[in-house]
C-alpha cells in the first residue's frame, strides 16, 4: 500500500482504476511559486515538497504531484472566483498552452520526481460558452479554470501527450517512479 499526498478524487480514481491500494493523507503546504521559477520546475518541486512532508509520518512509500497550467511564462493556479475563472478561460480560449505535472515518490529518506508535459489546444470560446461553463462550478478547484475529463472537454480542441497528465497524474509514468527507488512497481 502506497500513501497519497493528495486530496485529489481525480488522482484516487486513476489508482482505483489500476488497483493501486492507497491512503490519503493530503499535504498540508503551501505552493508557492518562487519568483523566475519556471512552471514545469515548480510543478516538480511542489510534487517533492508534498512527498517529502507526508513521508515524514510514514514508513510507506509516498506519491504527490502537482499540476501547473501554463500559457507561456504565465501558470494558470485554480480560480480565486468565478471572475478569474473566465479571465482564465478567456486567455485560453483559441490559444495552446502546457500542462505539466510533477510527480514524485518519498521512501526511506529518498524521493525521485519527475515531470510529464501535454499540450492542449484550446478551442475558440464565445461568451456564453464561457459563462456556461462557469456556472457548473468545475472550474472552481482545477488548475487553469477546467477539467479535461469532466465537462470541460467540450471546451478542448486537441491534446498532444497523456490526458492523464492534463488530469493530474501521469498513469504510465509511475513504473519510473517505483523503479528508481528500487521498489517493485504496483503495476506488476
Amino acid at each position: 500500500m502506497i500513501v497519497l499526498a493528495s486530496a485529489s478524487p481525480r488522482r484516487r480514481g486513476l489508482l482505483d482504476l489500476l488497483g493501486i491500494a492507497h491512503e490519503v493523507r493530503p499535504a498540508d503546504i503551501d505552493e508557492i511559486r518562487a519568483p523566475g521559477e519556471r512552471p514545469d520546475d515548480f510543478a516538480r518541486r511542489a510534487a517533492e515538497d508534498k512527498a517529502r512532508h507526508v513521508a515524514k509520518g510514514t514508513d510507506r512509500p509516498v506519491l504527490a504531484a502537482d499540476t501547473v497550467v501554463a500559457l507561456g511564462d504565465e501558470s494558470l493556479g485554480k480560480p480565486v472566483d468565478e471572475d478569474d475563472a473566465r479571465r482564465m478561460l478567456k486567455l485560453l480560449s483559441g490559444q495552446e498552452h502546457a500542462v505539466h505535472t510533477g510527480m514524485a515518490l518519498a521512501y526511506n529518506g529518498n524521493c525521485h520526481s519527475l515531470v510529464d508535459t501535454a499540450t492542449v489546444r484550446f478551442s475558440p470560446l464565445n461568451e456564453a460558452q464561457i459563462n456556461w461553463y462557469v456556472a457548473t462550478g468545475e472550474p472552481m478547484d482545477k488548475a487553469g479554470a477546467y477539467a479535461v475529463q469532466g465537462a470541460g472537454g467540450l471546451l478542448v480542441h486537441s491534446i498532444a501527450g497523456s490526458p492523464q497528465t492534463v488530469i493530474g497524474l501521469p498513469i504510465n509514468r509511475l513504473p519510473e517512479l517505483f523503479l528508481a527507488l528500487g521498489l517493485d512497481t504496483p503495476l506488476g
